[in-house]
């Protein structure tokens, strides 16, 4: 497979390794926006969160919460995100995790200031969204 991800978790490529359990490996980002910024990876191959298996979800998400309190060592706050698909801005097709330490200088804001073409939905499109998300008629 030619995975960047695999590759750093398989030890093919280096990587500045922060952190590593059997299931997870979590390394600095090569191209990082601020100093710091962490990235946190199955070491299994798998496209989406939801791919996952249970205990590689849990293995994954238990790192982040380890990896969160030691980037507050940096920064009083931390970024978490998840590109999850191609159309969400996920680069590279392997499950990866953002941690990016923040402050209230660094420029960058919430995730509402994300998005500029916003939806105003009425009572009725909420209904229909919570529908289709749970499957029923």
């Amino acid at each position: 497979m030619d995975c960047i991800f695999c590759k750093i978790a398989n030890g093919t490529i280096p990587a500045k390794k922060l952190y590593e359990t059997p299931n997870s490996l979590a390394f600095l980002d090569a191209f990082p926006l601020v100093r710091g910024h962490t990235l946190v990876i199955p070491k299994n191959h798998y496209y989406k969160v939801q791919d996952m298996s249970e205990s590689d979800n849990k293995d994954l998400f238990e790192t982040v919460r380890v990896m969160s309190g030691k980037l507050e060592s940096i920064s009083p706050s931390t970024l978490i995100a998840i590109h999850n698909g191609k159309e969400s801005g996920q680069e590279i097709p392997h499950v990866h995790v953002h941690i990016i330490p923040r402050n209230s200088s660094d420029g960058a804001g919430p995730v509402h200031s994300m998005f500029s073409k916003r939806p105003s939905l009425d009572e009725e499109e909420f209904e229909k969204i919570i529908k289709i998300i749970q499957n029923k008629k």
